[in-house]
């Protein structure tokens, strides 16, 4: 099915084509059509099922022309997720007159506060800078017609309730709102009835489902030979781009530098750099400088780089969730991708709860000498 027979106007299915979609996702297919009618959903997506766009098409066609005044509002519980959706914004408005921009903590507001006075019809943001221009009589929420939550299971665990319940208050209560999330908590359906009234449920994925085509991999292996395990897996079979996750910025910095003494070229984001630090890190990753990026859980979500063939997990994620966050990071768009798993001794408790959640094993692989 194309995209034109969703009702899409022929300038956003042109986007989309221009954009390298011949045809919707599952989810585009589903929440389009629903958001186009003007109902709150909520959207139940895993990452890399195209669930940007399900939002983000239907949104640029219900707001039209433009009307210089913030009618479109996309909260975001990152920097990094802004930037990406801000980009798909121009991407899939190109052939429209709307205009964008996002705003975010971490860099100075100037240049924001000059993007709002031009006028924006679409903002993406993240809460807390928001907030602050808001209060700063910067910009105005109160003409928005469409409210788009992103992540908002990820912005629950990373502390935004309180932040995303003021945010409400400055908006009108005749509203279409949309909300989507990797997963469905019972604090997720409590946030949607807050926000929405008479939400259709669109979902595509049972929860903690691990995406198709990733071949997962359990690798047992000391803590103090971490890095040397990494280095061997790298020489031994093509790893590019490959994503590394860390547990704490600190171990992103000494992985890091353990990497550089081997000779290994890699880049690394953590919320302990800057903001200009992280996203030298993410061009140099997305534009191939960079063939391996270490991360922490700030870049389980969000990430838009294509064709990413291996995740790794050097640390092991404590929960279910995080950890098909994580690797779905590889296999994106029906595509292969593999998933390693470092696996100490004190990390079995996490394994067992993993493979309990799932239903199913993990293969292990053991190496005894590398």
């Amino acid at each position: 099915m194309p995209f034109s027979q969703l009702g899409l106007q022929p300038e956003l299915a042109r986007a989309a084509s221009a954009a390298n979609y011949v045809c919707p996702t599952p989810i585009q297919s589903k929440a389009i059509p629903v958001i186009l009618e003007g109902n709150d959903v909520v959207g139940a997506a895993q990452t890399g099922t195209g669930k940007t766009a399900a939002f983000v098409l239907p949104l640029l066609q219900r707001l039209a022309g433009p009307a210089n005044k913030t009618r479109g509002l996309i909260l975001t519980p990152t920097r990094e997720l802004a930037t990406q959706v801000e980009l798909a914004v121009r991407k899939y408005g190109r052939f429209l007159k709307l205009r964008s921009t996002a705003i975010y903590g971490g860099v100075s507001q100037r240049l924001q506060e000059q993007a709002l006075r031009k006028g924006v019809d679409v903002l993406v943001a993240t809460p807390g800078r928001l907030l602050d221009l808001i209060q700063q009589r910067c910009i105005d929420i109160t003409a928005v017609e469409i409210f788009v939550l992103d992540e908002a299971d990820r912005m629950l665990d990373m502390g935004f309730l309180p932040d995303i319940q003021k945010l409400v208050k400055s908006l009108p209560k005749q509203r279409q709102t949309i909300l989507f999330s990797a997963t469905m908590p019972q604090e997720i359906r409590d946030l949607a009835r807050s926000l929405q009234k008479n939400s259709v449920l669109v979902e595509v994925a049972k929860h903690q489902e691990a995406p198709a085509g990733v071949e997962q991999k359990l690798y047992p292996v000391p803590s103090h030979l971490k890095s040397d395990l990494l280095a061997h897996l790298i020489s031994r079979e093509p790893m590019n781009p490959v994503l590394v996750f860390t547990r704490t910025k600190k171990g992103a910095d000494r992985l890091h530098l353990a990497l550089e003494n081997r000779g290994i070229k890699a880049a690394r984001i953590h919320s302990g750099l800057t903001q200009r630090e992280r996203q030298e890190a993410m061009d140099g990753f997305r534009q191939s400088r960079y063939p391996m990026l270490i991360a922490t859980d700030i870049a389980a979500r969000g990430i838009d780089v294509q064709n990413i063939s291996h995740v790794i997990n050097y640390d092991i994620p404590n929960n279910t969730n995080d950890y098909i966050h994580r690797i779905g990071r590889t296999g994106r768009a029906d595509k292969g991708g593999v998933a390693c798993t470092f696996v100490c001794p004190e990390d079995e408790v996490f394994v067992r709860g993993i493979e309990r959640s799932r239903g199913e094993k993990i293969q292990r692989v053991r190496l005894d000498d590398f």
